[in-house]
């Protein structure tokens, strides 16, 4: 890390006035400021708020290839770090950078993380959140998969399907949520049964705004009543009148694309791959080897 000369002098002197600032970037745009220091500090339009409930451990760096990971931990005391946004999941994976501060002269600084957020833990009301540094990245598994089945997303640029298409999604309100992931309609005509199994279920309106879930089950009941049930409760449950959006459903196989969504020019799936049982074969004496297919 290379520190600014300015920053460097200040160090030098003996008598220092720093700080730590914290910047994080949610997914949903949302960007908040921390600081350990006792009054608000401001710079690159930013407000970094104090006495928020935020601190950070000492920052690790290293060398090499290997993963500079830290902590920020503090107490759910502040307006910005509500807990149900913790729960609902707007903290994960978001953006976060950290600056080294003379919060006399905040000019003089230097950015020392930047990364994103990780696991977060809350206990005792109080949260423990883990910092990921940018070689955290490293970990994760690069390439493509062949596969039978489409490696796409349904509606991503890869799989270029409009999903805003008249027959594909559904815009309406919540009327009845049963343990917070069962979703009853009593009149949720024009689509066939399961029709947004395997579908997104996004939130428009409300305090869950925002959140995704993935549709287990979509069955019609008598009189075009409907029943969505996602897999996985939202971490905010939408109330009733909060408007969703329910998405068509894929399974990701050749023949759902080419019927279901007539998208097959742009399936990114290798449906005739051979599988294991081809793998295992070999050749047997007194049959035909020839490799053609058998007929008879």
């Amino acid at each position: 890390m290379s520190y600014p000369q300015e920053l460097k002098d200040h160090l030098a002197s003996g008598v220092t006035t720093l700080a730590r600032a914290f910047a994080v970037t949610r997914k949903d745009g949302v960007e908040l400021g921390f600081t350990d220091h006792d009054r608000d500090l401001t710079f690159d339009g930013i407000t970094f708020r104090a006495g928020s409930g935020m601190t950070a451990k000492a920052i690790q760096q290293a060398t090499g290839l290997s993963v500079d990971n830290t902590e920020a931990f503090g107490a759910l005391q502040s307006e910005a770090i509500r807990e149900e946004d913790i729960l609902a999941g707007r903290y994960d994976g978001a953006e976060v950078r950290g600056w080294l501060v003379n919060w006399a002269d905040v000019s003089v600084r230097v950015l020392q993380f930047r990364g994103t957020l990780g696991e977060i833990v809350r206990k005792g009301g109080a949260f423990n959140a883990e910092l990921r540094g940018l070689s955290e990245t490293l970990n994760q598994e690069q390439g493509q998969i062949y596969h039978a089945r489409c490696s796409a997303v349904l509606g991503d640029g890869r799989c270029r399907f409009d999903l805003d298409q008249v027959g594909y999604s559904d815009e309406r309100p919540v009327e009845e949520v049963v343990g917070g992931r069962l979703f009853r309609f009593a009149d949720f005509a024009g689509f066939e049964d399961r029709w947004f199994e395997k579908g997104r279920f996004r939130v428009l309106t409300g305090k869950a705004a925002g959140l995704v879930g993935s549709v287990k089950n979509d069955r019609l009941r008598a009189g075009n009543a409907r029943d969505v049930e996602l897999w996985h409760a939202l971490g905010a449950v939408p109330a009733p009148g909060d408007m969703v959006r329910i998405e068509a459903g894929c399974d990701r196989r050749a023949k759902t694309c080419r019927l279901k969504f007539a998208n097959f020019d742009n399936f990114r799936g290798f449906p005739d791959i051979p599988g294991e049982d081809w793998l295992m074969s070999y050749p047997v004496r007194g049959k035909r080897n020839s490799g053609g297919s058998r007929k008879g």
